[in-house]
């Protein structure tokens, strides 16, 4: 398969390893211009959930290319989600007859999103993986399970299932989410509510630490639930065990797993340790769910309350 990754992120350095390793031909797409500056090597240094956790340590070379003029069999695309617009722009003229593979966090509706594409051409995954550059060298860890799912009709027939297989035949166990815009919508505000209070505890350490920090983020999803049904969203079981299992038994709970070394501890450690938990990359989460309450007056007291830790000055 001929696989183009857009953009050379973290996430689709991750994934565009594993497709390579598994006899696929992965190209990378960079901005005009950018080729130059990014080496022509990644070096890892992760661990594959794959294989258990087993530490990766290798100089893998990349193919860069700064066009989008090619066969291609899939594309993926992985970008922030403030930046999934732009690229959906650019992208949409050279898509071809290739299956595109939108692969991360959406808080817009999905399908208004990837309008100017082909809608029977796109698919809709969330990646397990986790981690940043320092360099040219990527640290972090590739989990092995991924989301796939529907956000309509159009897209559940063979080109689906060639990602399914795809994932599959590389190692990856699949799970199938049947409404994925209602999940994408759930995670995002997951993310919100564990980014900021982490911000505001001064790093992974500190909340890890703090059962008043652990305790918050399930006090924020509550807090968010209705924000989910007033944009139409449906309640899912996250939401159940948000709103009705006590917050401190699920702080608790919470505070234990990171307490132990395991790979999900490890790609939080990496995240962190690479820049990512910072008011720039981290706050748009919550800036974002902030801005979307008040413009359909929804109060987020909690959320607000925290404004100053992600805000931009």
């Amino acid at each position: 398969m001929r696989i183009l990754m857009f953009g050379r992120g973290a996430i689709a350095t991750f994934y565009g390893w594993a497709f390579a390793e598994a006899g696929h031909q992965v190209e990378f797409y960079v901005r005009p211009g950018r080729a130059a500056q990014l080496p022509a090597e990644v070096d890892l240094r992760i661990r594959d959930g794959r294989a258990r956790g087993a530490e990766v340590d290798e100089r893998w070379p990349v193919t860069l290319r700064e066009d989008l003029d090619g066969d291609y069999d899939l594309i993926v695309l992985s970008v922030n989600h403030d930046q999934l617009d732009g690229a959906v722009e650019v992208l949409a003229p050279h898509v071809g007859d290739a299956t595109v593979l939108v692969f991360g966090n959406v808080w817009a509706d999905p399908a208004a999103v990837v309008s100017p594409l082909p809608a029977d051409q796109v698919v809709w995954g969330f990646p397990g993986a986790g981690g940043g550059f320092i360099g040219s060298e990527l640290h972090g860890a590739l989990l092995r399970n991924v989301f796939l799912g529907f956000c309509d009709d159009s897209n559940r027939g063979v080109r689906y299932r060639a990602v399914r297989d795809l994932f599959q035949r590389t190692g990856f166990s699949v799970s199938r989410v049947r409404d994925f815009r209602d999940w994408l919508w759930f995670h995002f505000i997951m993310d919100a509510a564990f980014l900021a209070p982490v911000l505001a505890a001064g790093g992974r350490a500190g909340f890890a630490r703090s059962a008043g920090a652990t305790r918050e983020p399930f006090l924020l999803i509550r807090e968010m639930i209705p924000l989910l049904k007033a944009r139409g969203g449906t309640p899912r079981l996250g939401t159940t065990v948000a709103s009705r299992v006590p917050a401190g038994l699920l702080g608790f709970v919470l505070r234990q797993a990171l307490s132990r070394e395991n790979i999900f501890s490890h790609v939080l450690d990496q995240t962190e340790r690479t820049g990512y938990m910072t008011r720039e990359p981290a706050g748009v989460y919550a800036r974002d769910v902030l801005a979307e309450a008040r413009r359909l007056g929804v109060a987020l007291p909690r959320l607000a309350a925290l404004e100053p830790v992600f805000e931009l000055v």
